[in-house]
């Protein structure tokens, strides 16, 4: 247990019973009332955000999480293994711990797996990944004029749109937290 006054950002703590990581965390003075410490936290499996004020000499419950790299290996039904660069060892990681973003992980990409003790409680996707588009109907010419987007199949199964100008088979980069196409990649 710490004080709510020693916290920082990026902190993880316990918070109505579920592990939360503080995003924001900011002192308030307000006028003739008593200081307070305003948090913003995202609750780590389900990924909602929630707002809390603490007293300053609160008593906070802080979870300690050893984040490693590692490297996706391939999926398990509803697990991804992952294998840990140093130890060699391979953990199955639940799917849902990589919430929407799990649909763009492709074998051989590096991971970023958060531990308490020995279980996994949280895992990162890089914020950026190249794919290749395994299908997409061909653009219509002479429709640039608008930011007219398409749908396209990408090799691990997602769906996204991208602009028109994007054929079959090209490599594109997409970010993972919104899905969204972000641009063509030059070989």
């Amino acid at each position: 247990m710490v004080k709510a006054s020693e916290l920082s950002v990026g902190n993880y703590i316990k918070f109505n019973g579920e592990l939360c990581q503080i995003i924001e965390y900011t002192h308030r003075t307000p006028g003739n009332l008593r200081a307070f410490y305003q948090g913003k936290m995202r609750n780590v499996r389900t990924g909602k955000l929630a707002e809390n004020r603490f007293r300053p000499d609160e008593e906070v419950e802080q979870v300690r999480v050893e984040e490693r790299p590692m490297q996706y290996l391939y999926r398990d039904g509803n697990d991804f293994v992952c294998m840990d660069e140093n130890t060699f060892e391979q953990y199955y990681i639940a799917s849902d711990l990589f919430g929407e973003a799990a649909v763009f992980l492709k074998e051989g990409q590096q991971v970023i797996v958060g531990f308490v003790g020995d279980s996994p409680v949280l895992a990162k996707p890089p914020k950026v990944v190249e794919l290749v588009v395994a299908y997409t109907e061909p653009g219509v010419r002479g429709d640039t004029a608008t930011k007219a987007l398409k749908p396209a199949t990408l090799e691990t199964g997602a769906r996204i749109s991208v602009p028109l100008f994007i054929n079959q088979g090209e490599k594109i980069r997409v970010n993972t937290e919104t899905g969204e196409y972000l641009e063509r990649v030059k070989d």
